[in-house]
């Protein structure tokens, strides 16, 4: 992984909770059940008018979600089609920055839309 602090991270289909890949460790070590809660966080977010802006066009980009050890981001991938898929990182709090990991994973985001 090349995100400085990163202990695992995956990328999930939010509509299913399905993992479709996954690296490094997981909370409680289950890459499932991980998949599992972010595409409950993740869909509730997306359901729910708070969090859903009056702009047009204003999709929902990443959401943060900090603990005292860490910090677990997911980000959304906006694609052409479905944008089904989610990116999920788990951030160790003391070793990794959380303005540099949420901007690698948005290039991330990018390039797997451009592949």
């Amino acid at each position: 992984m090349a995100i400085p602090g990163a202990i695992g991270a995956s990328i999930v289909d939010y509509t299913t909770g399905f993992p479709v890949a996954t690296t490094g460790a997981a909370p409680n070590s289950d890459h499932e059940a991980a998949a599992a809660g972010t595409a409950d966080v993740v869909q509730a977010a997306n359901s729910r008018s708070l969090f859903v802006s009056a702009l047009p066009h204003d999709l929902l980009e990443d959401l943060i979600i900090t603990t005292s050890g860490g910090y677990h981001l997911l980000r959304l991938v906006q694609t052409d089609f479905d944008s089904r898929l989610v990116l999920y990182l788990w951030l160790d709090r003391i070793h990794g920055n959380l303005a540099v990991a949420r901007r690698r994973m948005q290039t991330l985001a990018d390039q797997l839309v451009a592949t």
